[in-house]
């Protein structure tokens, strides 16, 4: 496709986590021919995840990333058209949305759903990637599980650092809060 190139479709999804696949095959399904733009993180946030053990269906666990992939392999399957750009621009003025990727391709839309997830925040330490999945976490209710009876510490401010302060206070020995600086 031309840069300057215009497409007509009827379902436009912006995402490619759980919530955007699922969009996905339900759309499919439903003959609504989607075009699933993955974003800057195709898959989401469960592809810097190992071990998903809470998700109904795999009953012994899965890796993120195998997960996400079945998820996208499934939406492929019922048809949906998965492209890997980002989403730049949107104006939902009128009847038909019109949208432009990141290569200023224009696509007109009677239906968009997004479905962009969150993305964590991080310090920027060199050892917050060393130490993924081995210690370091960004998702308490996803994680906590894992560090059960142990002493932990919760960097953040604001209402996420006490939610996610507040549920490992259930399951863990200390919880030390440090405030993020800003």
């Amino acid at each position: 496709m031309s840069v300057s190139s215009t497409e007509r479709i009827k379902c436009l999804i912006i995402g490619s986590g759980p919530a955007g696949y699922t969009a996905a095959i339900y759309a499919s399904r439903a003959n609504l021919s989607p075009v699933l733009y993955t974003g800057k993180e195709p898959g989401g946030q469960l592809t810097i995840t190992n071990d998903v053990e809470n998700y109904p269906g795999y009953p012994d666990g899965i890796m993120g990333p195998q997960m996400m992939e079945d998820f996208k392999n499934q939406a492929i399957r019922f048809g949906t058209d998965v492209r890997y750009e980002l989403i730049s621009k949107v104006d939902f003025s009128g009847p038909v949305h019109k949208i432009w990727s990141e290569t200023g391709h224009e696509i007109q839309a009677d239906t968009v759903i997004i479905a962009t997830g969150a993305s964590a925040k991080w310090l920027g330490l060199d050892s917050e990637q060393k130490l993924m999945n081995k210690g370091v976490s960004a998702c308490a209710v996803c994680d906590g599980f894992f560090f059960r009876g142990q002493e932990v510490a919760i960097v953040g401010a604001g209402d996420t650092a006490a939610e996610e302060a507040t549920y490992l206070s259930k399951l863990c020995k200390k919880g030390t809060s440090a405030r993020q600086k800003r």
